[in-house]
């Protein structure tokens, strides 16, 4: 069995974030990256799997150099190699050609990825990956088990959830609850160091998007204090603010 995982080298949640005077360009510098929490838990249900069923998972991933400190620890957490395609990711267009393009080349049985990222929230790479290699897509994967070949999958969707029986290949998104994260362990980093990372050029994209500017959420509003002796003003506050009828 072969698992291919794409991963996202994406800002810590707790850092602070900056644009340019002109608000056109994110400042990367002083940002820490991470490895997208929920490409993780992608990564570890793979490895379990691979595990289960005697087969190897890669990792892949579209960016520059810089993104490999990220790759090594995906390596670390249990991936047997990695390929990193080298080009900075415009959009999930440009992303999803470049992953499907590799896949055409070198078939794998399963794709995971995570439901999404957490710098953009949209859950698009994954669908695109499928519909440019024409399989099934399923998003907000909760679990994933393999019988004889076909993959039953149990997703949330409103107000309820669903299973679905997926023959192979097939992409899917990892929500909360598909895996536990995983701790790299001391062999497992030494070993990431030699593990194999295999370095493509990008193929020709058309360019669909482009950034017009980005902008901050509005700052969050002063907390207002209520002397426990005059607590019931707060129902006369809020009706003011218009937060209850």
């Amino acid at each position: 069995m072969k698992i291919l995982v794409c991963i996202s080298h994406v800002p810590d949640t707790t850092a602070k974030i900056n644009f340019s005077p002109d608000n056109k360009e994110f400042l990367s510098s002083g940002v820490t990256y991470i490895l997208n929490p929920y490409d993780e838990i992608a990564l570890s249900k793979a490895v379990d799997l691979a595990s289960a069923n005697n087969g190897t998972v890669t990792v892949i991933h579209v960016g520059d150099a810089g993104s490999e400190p990220t790759i090594r620890k995906a390596l670390a957490i249990g991936a047997n190699d990695a390929v990193r395609i080298n080009a900075v990711p415009r959009d999930a267009q440009f992303v999803s050609k470049q992953i499907a393009a590799y896949v055409k080349q070198n078939p794998f049985d399963m794709i995971l990825c995570g439901r999404e990222s957490s710098d953009h929230n949209s859950s698009s790479v994954p669908v695109m990956i499928a519909e440019r290699l024409d399989i099934p897509c399923v998003l907000f994967a909760k679990s994933l088990t393999i019988d004889n070949g076909n993959a039953s999958i149990e997703s949330e969707i409103q107000g309820g959830k669903e299973v679905l029986s997926v023959p192979m290949p097939f992409v899917a998104g990892a929500s909360e609850g598909m895996a536990e994260w995983k701790i790299p362990n001391m062999r497992g980093i030494m070993s990431a160091r030699t593990k194999p990372l295999l370095v493509v050029e990008a193929v020709d994209a058309a360019v669909h998007s482009g950034i017009h500017h980005f902008e901050k959420p509005a700052p969050r509003s002063a907390v207002k204090l209520i002397d426990p002796e005059n607590a019931g003003t707060l129902f006369e506050v809020l009706r003011s603010e218009k937060k209850v009828i």
